[in-house]
């Protein structure tokens, strides 16, 4: 059995991210203050906490690493899927728009740990990324 993770992380709106985690990836909610909400993301306990330095308009500072000829954002979070559950993630966040900082695509096709990925951003700035294994034995493949 995978035990769920916890997460915390820094959103610049509370309401905002509510309505992003609910609306666009259909977590559902748990408890709540004016400044920070629970929220199950797949099983896991993700918690978004009001970080009023963010501003308004304010987003979470970044970097970028290579990985497969792709710039990657660092720090970032998600979650393993199944390749029909991430199918279906891919189409929804396509059809509804979504900026992907890294387009739905197949990481080290024919290689080791050969995986469905996607990378966007919440609106505080969080990267995301969801990704799929062809086979999930490979999880942590060399």
């Amino acid at each position: 059995m995978i035990h769920p993770f916890h997460l915390a992380i820094p959103v610049r709106d509370i309401s905002e991210a509510k309505d992003f985690y609910l609306n666009t990836l259909g977590c559902q909610p748990g408890r709540s203050t004016e400044h920070w909400v629970d929220l199950d993301l797949y099983g896991h306990q993700l918690v978004c906490h009001l970080d009023e330095s963010l501003g308004t308009e304010g987003q979470v500072k970044l970097i970028n690493n290579d990985v497969d000829d792709h710039g990657v954002p660092v720090p970032h979070f998600g979650v393993v899927l199944s390749m029909e559950d991430w199918q279906v993630l891919a189409d929804k966040l396509t059809a509804a728009g979504t900026e992907f900082v890294i387009e739905p695509y197949i990481r080290f096709k024919g290689k080791p740990g050969e995986q469905a990925t996607l990378f966007f951003l919440d609106p505080s700035g969080n990267a995301l990324e969801f990704k799929a294994f062809k086979d999930i034995s490979q999880l942590f493949a060399t």
